[in-house]
């Protein structure tokens, strides 16, 4: 790699973006350049700012724009900005280059070589591409419009490509989610309904649970950077404590109270343990429990719910002494053994005490590499801490206060990350904290997601399966998972389909890379007929795959409605574009209604516009867009403006946010909606897993499609474990604060601050096994099923802030298209496997595996 200093860095970006020298632009007004002389017509330029919405981040920070003589010179935080408030990260200000970056693709391409090798291309009119890319979409609609599948990495306009184009195309869908923390989704929609994964009322917390959350390197649930550990420095000054669970320290260092080092994929064995400990002293908040989730719900031999005539469940009532439905009980039983119609039921939080009475800190130490002690004081201090039956008013409106929660996101992605997420869910459950004051919640308002109805009756369907599985007996709760996908379309008989998918449109995606077990889809991706990529680089899956490549616009272009919520401020903003998308790029949307309307489905009802009209609230109202007229991407935001009560999208230009105030409690706490949570009854036992788990058996799925839809969180060990005992560390996978995603890899100087690949690994074992920092090591891994070994070389880190039998790599390398990828080593989803005993039983990638480290 060539090193890249922050002068060249600057200079490159700005020689290529109008011939003028950067640092000048950067560090000094007009004034400062008409004094250097440096630029003859410097009195004839201009210079102003414009607002605009980061690109490069999850969490879509505002940002202000230098421009002189209209070209972005300098990003800057929005000052008022509910998430970031004037700051601006590394990678949000070093993403200048991607307007000027000169290796981007620069005009539609067309391969002209076979595909599996490296490209080869002739540039193309957008006519042409666009012509070619609408035909064969046609084509394939016209024999099944399933048979074409959309691929999304990261969405920054769910309405308009995720909806508005998949909907009126009737098309595949495919996400990253279940590369990200969809088993964490999954786990929360089926036990509170919440669409999120874990985290606190920070602000107002005074004892949280890191697990896993990689603190000030990555954000969090629902965050990119800035905002989770502005807050947690906020609420550390009120006396917030923090408990870090992970195999890594990360850089937890300054900020946690405690560090404990668990073991790799063993989270649902502390969790059980957690909640056996919780329950055998007493912290339970029983008002919450039998009032607001299925604790109380009568369960027969059959391990099923009692019901009445009408099918509603049935509670004990201590006041009359017989079973009632649920809503009529003057003193509904938390726990007891009780007999109806001559048959014995237990409470599921009876049978949940019973379930986990031999889950104890000493059985979860053995399993987990922690010390008993240490898991009873977590219990004890998390069930303190809870303020059980305390109360707090938040403007006005008496509120359950429980300050304790978790924060969880990526490393629900595991084999058991399901049920260790549900489990997790529970531990804030016994003592009332969700949707409490200071407690746990999954968002930042209280909205109970489409996937909690679904999941109280699960669909298990007869073959033949369509290619992702859905609704089939290997995976009745389904992420939409790219990597079952992959192993599908090598052998679909084994899966019991009969069509592959023939068409992929790749939107943002970078799959050969990006998602784990490269080799699936280096093999699966030889069947598609025809792919086309839109994206503002050549991907490694567009190098080799691709036959059209349709370049998008990065920051420079209209993107939203997009939130700009912190949790507790109310507001919304749009991504504007700073300047024209450069060369021949196009911002997405208008790529997406161009493709709708040579395709034939841009007009009309069901049409693209109809789907967007729905998708912003504008249907019923008189800004609703024309069916039978294609707008300008400005003209739509403008109407959508509009319909939001301001003069139009001159509002954003000028203000670039518009914050609407503080979220009402009522909104955000659970306790205090109307209805309370949402109307959703929490799930503590889940029995639509056990009837899910029973049509799983009986249609002949194999145990390991069925063994974890269990009604309560059951631990067995982890597929992994079988492999032999050579194969001695389990490799995690984490991500670097330089980075996000694979978006950034293509900046020069995040690639330089980041430095190349390495394997962690901690110091004490490497040096006892002869390894010294910088030394070219082999890692190879082992599929504990099938035997397979997979390899990379990469070089070793020795540190001390990680578990004996842990490796580590991040994920962010491997790519080879772009300059300032090259070089920087291997993904360590070459040697990740996906399929069977590698994934979670919601269809979602696991990122773990046992390893063996040697020189060779």
């Amino acid at each position: 790699m060539v090193a890249v200093t922050r002068r060249s860095f600057l200079k490159g970006s700005a020689a290529v973006g109008g011939g003028v020298l950067a640092s000048d632009f950067l560090f000094g007004g007009l004034e400062t350049l008409r004094k250097t002389n440096k630029v003859l017509l410097a009195d004839q330029l201009t210079e102003d700012y414009v607002h605009t919405t980061c690109w490069i981040g999850k969490q879509d920070c505002g940002m202000r724009v230098r421009r002189i003589d209209g070209r972005p010179v300098k990003l800057e935080g929005l000052a008022g900005h509910p998430r970031n408030d004037g700051t601006l990260c590394p990678k949000g200000q070093a993403q200048i280059i991607s307007f000027y970056d000169p290796n981007r693709v620069k005009t539609p391409l067309i391969r002209t070589n076979a595909k599996g090798e490296p490209g080869a291309w002739r540039r193309a009119s957008w006519d042409e591409a666009l012509d070619l890319v609408a035909t064969k979409v046609k084509e394939v609609l016209e024999e099944d419009p399933k048979l074409v599948l959309w691929q999304k990495g990261r969405s920054k306009a769910k309405d308009f490509y995720d909806d508005a184009f998949v909907k009126a195309l009737g098309c595949s869908k495919l996400g990253h989610g279940a590369y990200c923390s969809d088993t964490g989704y999954r786990a929360v929609e089926y036990t509170v309904g919440l669409h999120g994964v874990l985290h606190p009322d920070l602000l107002n917390a005074q004892y949280v649970l890191s697990w896993g959350w990689n603190i000030t390197n990555a954000g969090g649930n629902k965050f990119c950077w800035i905002t989770w550990p502005r807050q947690m420095l906020d609420a550390m000054e009120n006396g917030l404590k923090i408990v870090h669970i992970d195999p890594r320290l990360r850089p937890a260092g300054p900020f946690a109270d405690r560090w404990v080092p668990i073991r790799p994929a063993t989270d649902l064995a502390f969790a059980l343990a957690l909640i056996h400990e919780l329950i055998a002293q007493g912290y339970v908040d029983r008002p919450y429990l039998t009032t607001y989730t299925n604790a109380p719900y009568l369960v027969g031999p059959d391990g099923l719910f009692l019901r009445d005539e009408e099918d509603t469940p049935l509670v004990w009532d201590e006041t009359t002494r017989r079973a009632v439905p649920v809503g009529t009980a003057d003193s509904p039983a938390l726990e007891g053994t009780y007999t109806v119609d001559g048959a014995e039921a237990k409470t599921a939080f009876e049978l949940l005490k019973e379930h986990v009475a031999s889950y104890t800190p000493e059985w979860a130490s053995e399993i987990c590499g922690i010390e008993a002690e240490q898991i009873r004081r977590i219990a004890t201090e998390f069930g303190e801490h809870a303020r059980i039956g305390s109360t707090v008013v938040v403007d006005g409106v008496e509120v359950p206060y429980r300050p304790v929660g978790i924060m969880a996101y990526h490393m629900a992605q595991q084999e058991l990350g399901f049920q260790a997420l549900r489990a997790m869910c529970i531990v804030p459950m016994l003592v009332g904290a969700w949707g409490a004051v200071g407690g746990q919640t999954a968002d930042f308002t209280w909205k109970v997601d489409k996937n909690y109805a679904a999941f109280e009756e699960l669909k298990v369907e007869e073959p033949p399966y369509d290619f992702t599985l859905k609704n089939s007996k290997f995976f009745p709760i389904n992420s939409g998972f790219p990597g079952i996908v992959a192993k599908v379309m090598q052998d679909p008989e084994r899966y019991e389909v009969d069509k592959l998918p023939k068409v992929m449109i790749l939107h943002h995606v970078n799959p050969v890379v990006s998602f784990a077990s490269q080799p699936d889809f280096l093999e699966a991706y030889k069947k598609l007929e025809f792919v086309a990529a839109i994206t503002p680089w050549m991907s490694e899956t567009a190098d080799l795959f691709a036959d059209v490549v349709l370049p998008c616009a990065t920051i420079e272009k209209y993107e939203g409605p997009i939130s700009a919520t912190d949790g507790y401020i109310d507001a919304v903003t749009l991504r504007l574009p700073p300047m024209e998308p450069l060369l021949e790029s196009r911002g997405e949307i208008d790529i997406y209604m161009d493709l709708s309307e040579r395709i034939g489905v841009l007009y009309g009802e069901g049409g693209y516009l109809s789907v967007v009209n729905e998708g912003l609230g504008l249907t019923e109202t008189e800004f609703a867009l024309s069916l039978e007229e294609k707008p300008t991407v400005r003209e739509i935001f403008d109407r959508w403006s509009k319909a939001q009560g301001l003069e139009g999208i001159s509002y954003f230009e000028q203000n670039g946010v518009l914050v609407k105030g503080a979220i009402s409690p009522t909104k955000r706490y659970g306790y205090v909606t109307d209805p309370p949570f949402g109307g959703a009854v929490h799930r503590l036992y889940g029995e639509s897993l056990l009837k899910a788990q029973r049509m799983q058996q009986e249609m002949g799925a194999d145990l390991i499609y069925w063994q974890d839809y269990t009604p309560l969180p059951t631990w067995r060990e982890p597929t992994m474990w079988s492999s032999p005992a050579d194969y001695e560390f389990t490799l995690i996978t984490y991500k670097l604060v330089e980075h996000k995603q694979s978006r950034t890899t293509t900046v020069p100087l995040l690639a330089e601050l980041s430095g190349p690949q390495r394997l962690e690994m901690n110091a004490t074992v490497g040096r006892a096994k002869g390894f010294e920092d910088g030394d070219e090591v082999v890692v190879e891994s082992h599929n504990a099923l099938t035997g397979e070994t997979r390899r990379l070389k990469t070089r070793i880190r020795l540190i001390e802030g990680i578990r004996p039998d842990v490796v580590g790599m991040p994920h962010h390398f491997g790519m080879w298209s772009h300059p300032s990828s090259q070089g920087l080593g291997p993904t360590p989803n070459e040697i990740f496997y996906t399929g069977e005993g590698y994934m979670g039983a919601t269809a979602d990638a696991s990122f773990h595996v046992r390893v063996r480290v040697f020189k060779e």
